[in-house]
């Protein structure tokens, strides 16, 4: 197998979708918190980066395993196995490398933090196998937006900050004569989770948006998807208000000081969203307007974590 084709495999354009939230939470935990550890940020981002890449090699093998419909866009170019013609046992030998790498590295960022990062490390590694493998894989279902926007804008921008201020207790699992004891610190949980709504919303866009484009050949493939049950009309309609949910979560954590004030510059991206939303309400098409919504998730969280790292840049130009 190629580089090329293992970069297709995986589809490492795709790794925005891990790795902006990730830069979401280190950059936020840097401005509010000042903290920063760096063996805990390369665990994760290691970590990250190889259960991404497993569970997208896993979902594209069961796809071209499981697939009913064997022409078109998403079958033959999109898929790599099709398209470059790899052999199933070297698919098969890259699915367990990067799971055991990642694995690996979850367990060394552990060790490295608290059980805490374990739990919820270990959740986010079963929903991640879970989303593309099993009876009824998640992605075939009408919960995938929710679990994957979940699971990679909600978890991966907690864990980015956490594992920086594990020892702050804004979490704490203990057992105390035989009672498992969980204390968790709301506000500050609470004041994460806001940060973390715009890659949440934007990630759960990108599956929602895939998902539309794709009713007629999911219909044929038996995957029945939230799109499917609610209707194009409404889905479209989710769509939009996704984004706007987003927007309004950078203007709430600003007015609550979570974010510098400079983030109002983040908001000005609404214009090219919004230019996007009309192109894609117009038509969904998964070879000419599914990028755009890749391109919303890129534009205005980019647009968040710069505004961010300005800030963090000032201040130590002034301190």
């Amino acid at each position: 197998m190629s580089v090329k084709s293992f970069l297709k495999l995986v589809e490492i354009q795709t790794k925005v979708a891990s790795i902006i939230p990730f830069l979401l939470g280190t950059m936020f935990v840097l401005f509010y918190y000042d903290s920063f550890n760096l063996i805990n940020f390369l665990y994760m981002l290691v970590s990250l980066l190889c259960i991404d890449m497993c569970t997208t090699t896993i979902n594209n093998y069961l796809d071209y395993k499981k697939a009913n419909k064997k022409e078109g866009y998403g079958y033959e170019s999109h898929n790599a196995i099709v398209r470059d013609n790899i052999k199933e046992s070297s698919v098969l030998i890259v699915i367990f490398l990067l799971l055991t790498i990642a694995i690996v590295f979850g367990i060394l960022l552990y060790l490295n933090t608290n059980i805490v990062v374990l739990i919820i490390g270990a959740i986010s590694f079963m929903i991640g196998i879970l989303y593309t493998f099993g009876p009824v894989p998640i992605s075939r279902t009408p919960f995938g937006e929710i679990l994957s926007g979940g699971t990679m804008g909600l978890v991966i921008t907690f864990l980015a900050i956490y594992i920086h201020i594990y020892q702050e207790n804004v979490i704490d699992i203990s057992i105390i004569n035989g009672l498992l004891k969980l204390e968790i610190n709301y506000p500050t949980v609470l004041s994460i989770l806001l940060i973390a709504l715009p890659a949440t919303f934007g990630i759960a866009n990108i599956m929602l948006a895939n998902n539309i484009c794709d009713i007629e050949d999911d219909i044929v493939n038996k995957r029945y998807t939230l799109p499917i049950y609610i209707g194009k009309k409404v889905a479209l309609v989710l769509y939009k208000v996704n984004y706007y949910l987003g927007y309004l979560a950078i203007i709430v954590a600003i007015i609550l000081g979570l974010l510098p004030v400079i983030s109002i510059l983040a908001l000005l991206t609404f214009f090219i969203v919004q230019k996007h939303i009309n192109i894609f309400s117009e038509k969904q098409s998964k070879k000419e307007t599914f990028v755009l919504t890749i391109k919303n998730f890129i534009i205005l969280n980019s647009a968040l974590v710069l505004t961010i790292g300005l800030e963090i840049i000032i201040d130590s130009l002034f301190k």
